[in-house]
């Protein structure tokens, strides 16, 4: 019996999930289907529950992390913690949160270990985990840049959990105590427009993190001075989270050969 897997959302065309799971398994030796299809949050309930038991898991991307919610009987803590799950095991309807692995994993991998102020861009899912991957990485101050800040009391209250301060901003007003952040992250798409301006020594002296990765380099990335971390990379570690999750049945569960696993995965997309 064939293995089904699936990353599901709207748009999905574009994903290079597909490219990266279907790498991992060849390496691992797993006649595993993965493909990508375009489910959105009003069909989320039928497609999940119309599963045949040769379908193993689901990766979930915009807008259904947190839609998935209400159809899960059990998660991670880190599910729990950002309120979003992209990764689920069908048997058991387990969830699990691989973005902030993703994240996390990406800046050590550009050589950042640790952070102190942040600019996050934009609040839905992937934002809750940006903020959680930074405060594992020792921030203190967090600046969100919402187009209504009155829509943060989800975010000011996940800081609160993990001792981070959390000021949001609507989209081109500065917090005058962090001309230059450690970093700046945004979590808008990559064809999204907004009024952001960011002045040189920001560009300069932050690290940029841009979660899009179609097209690239975003228009944002296009225009920074300094370091810049592609989405692709979180992309690329979140799916070897993803694959743990799959084979071993924990994000924690280190692969057999990952290094290989993962090389096959970078070269899959060139990353």
């Amino acid at each position: 019996m064939t293995t089904n897997l699936a990353v599901l959302g709207s748009p999905i065309a574009h994903s290079k999930s597909p490219l990266l799971h279907r790498a991992a398994y060849a390496v691992l030796g797993l006649d595993w289907e993965y493909e990508a299809i375009e489910v959105t949050g009003e069909t989320l309930a039928d497609f999940v529950s119309s599963r045949s038991a040769d379908w193993l898991g689901l990766s979930l991307t915009m807008p259904l992390k947190r839609d998935v919610l209400r159809l899960l009987t059990d998660w991670d803590d880190t599910v729990g913690l950002t309120g979003s799950a992209n990764t689920v095991l069908l048997a058991d309807r387990r969830g699990f949160n691989t973005d902030v692995y993703g994240i996390t994993e990406a800046f050590r991998a550009a050589g950042v270990s640790s952070l102190d102020r942040v600019q996050i861009l934009g609040g839905g899912a992937t934002a809750a985990s940006a903020l959680a991957a930074v405060a594992a990485l020792g921030a203190t101050q967090v600046q969100f840049a919402l187009r209504d800040p009155s829509k943060s009391g989800s975010l000011e209250a996940l800081g609160a959990k993990l001792g981070v301060g959390v000021v949001a901003r609507p989209f081109g007003v500065q917090d005058r105590s962090m001309i230059v952040p450690d970093a700046v992250i945004s979590t808008l798409p990559g064809h999204s427009e907004h009024s952001l301006v960011f002045a040189e020594p920001i560009r300069q002296g932050a690290v940029l993190f841009d979660v899009a990765y179609d097209p690239w380099p975003s228009a944002l990335a296009s225009t920074w001075l300094g370091t810049v971390i592609s989405g692709l990379e979180m992309l690329t570690l979140q799916a070897l989270a993803q694959v743990r999750v799959f084979v071993n049945g924990s994000p924690d569960a280190v692969l057999d050969d990952e290094a290989a696993v993962l090389t096959a995965m970078r070269a899959a997309v060139a990353v």
